[in-house]
């Protein structure tokens, strides 16, 4: 008798500006699946939202440096309260697909990260894995993760938060902040998409316009220099137990100055990334609570990538992303594989704390009686 495999769906995509991140991710992701384990359905979520099944002739071979979406595939939709069942639609023709056992969102900023799709698979009852809605949205939404964090008393970088309605004069923004040098970022983004930095206030208005095309609020940061940018991996298990990773220092080339989309992404030089960072023991511990507790603090689950500013040995955490990279140069997994934790049996955890904590919301009552 054949083993029964669990079905995985894979969610890629997505309407953001992250869209080709996700496509790259998804492949990883897709990579690092055990076949004799999971049967995998890749979804790709098209620019303007729609769901379509991508078959694994399609980009989805395991040698595809990012996964394709067809325009004319058949769409998907998840049954509400279905549990996994799906339905696909082609032409006239509707078809219920069988039912995935989980979902796997490899989704990156907006329309994905930021609890939405959460909300969906919630409405579908069916298991999926990372953070639910409340810790998604914290998370995703830079000025309430800082209150947040703030009002747990972790350290994070003096900001100014503006929107559309009520902008905000450089003068007044290096008058709040006490510095002529400021970074700019949407508030919902992440992969450092709109991210400037800012020294004159011509400089700041071009860097709030860059910014307000991603997101109706935009946040003034404080520019802290000198700066080493550190991360920090963070994953629960079926149990509820929360780890941290080894960290990793990103290291910027001098003509980016920062790490930028262009240098994550589109420079093969643009920075130099160092599994494990270089950093005193006792401030490695201090970074790991620290990435702990801000996973907390959050309502983040499953994993989390926690990013840090490290000025000589005071750390500020800079972002929480709940739905990390998984590309071929990503921090999350490359940290738990130095970790001791290969990214299949990364996957093995991921879908295991999903499938538990499925279980344990279905104890839940739903009726007074």
């Amino acid at each position: 008798m054949a083993k029964h495999k669990m079905r995985v769906a894979i969610l890629f995509g997505g309407r953001s500006a992250e869209h080709d991140v996700s496509r790259a991710s998804a492949a990883n992701v897709l990579r690092a699946l055990d076949p004799d384990r999971y049967e995998a359905t890749a979804i790709g979520i098209t620019r303007d939202g729609r769901w379509i099944v991508v078959p694994a002739g399609n980009g989805a071979g395991t040698g595809s440096g990012a996964l394709t979406i067809p325009d004319d595939g058949p769409r998907l939709a998840l049954l509400p309260g279905g549990q996994g069942r799906a339905l696909a639609l082609e032409g006239h023709g509707v078809q219920e697909l069988p039912a995935f056992d989980v979902v796997f969102p490899v989704l990156h900023g907006p329309n994905g990260e930021d609890g939405t799709v959460q909300g969906a698979l919630e409405l579908s009852d069916v298991a999926y894995v990372g953070s639910r809605v409340m810790g998604s949205a914290a998370a995703m939404d830079k000025d309430f993760a800082k209150r947040l964090m703030r009002e747990a008393g972790l350290p994070v970088v003096p900001c100014v938060v503006v929107s559309a309605a009520a902008p905000i004069t450089y003068d007044a923004a290096v008058g709040a902040l006490g510095s002529q040098e400021v970074f700019v970022k949407p508030a919902n983004m992440g992969s450092s998409v709109g991210v400037s930095k800012a020294r004159t206030a011509a400089e700041f208005d071009d860097c709030c316009r860059s910014a307000f095309r991603f997101d109706s609020k935009i946040l003034v940061e404080l520019c802290i220099a000198p700066i080493r940018e550190v991360e920090c991996s963070v994953l629960e298990d079926a149990e509820g137990r929360v780890r941290a990773s080894e960290l990793g220092e990103i290291v910027p080339s001098d003509k980016h100055g920062f790490y930028s989309y262009d240098a994550k992404y589109l420079d093969a030089e643009g920075a130099l990334l160092r599994v494990p960072a270089d950093v005193k023991p006792a401030i490695a511990d201090q970074i790991r609570e620290l990435a702990i507790r801000t996973f907390a603090v959050l309502g983040c689950e499953g994993m989390a990538r926690i990013d840090f500013f490290l000025h000589g040995e005071q750390a500020y955490i800079n972002e929480a992303n709940t739905l990390p990279g998984f590309t071929n140069i990503s921090m999350y997994p490359r940290l738990w594989e130095a970790s001791g934790l290969p990214q299949p049996a990364l996957m093995d955890v991921l879908i295991g704390h999903a499938m538990a904590r499925q279980q344990r919301l279905r104890k839940l009552a739903f009726d007074r009686d």
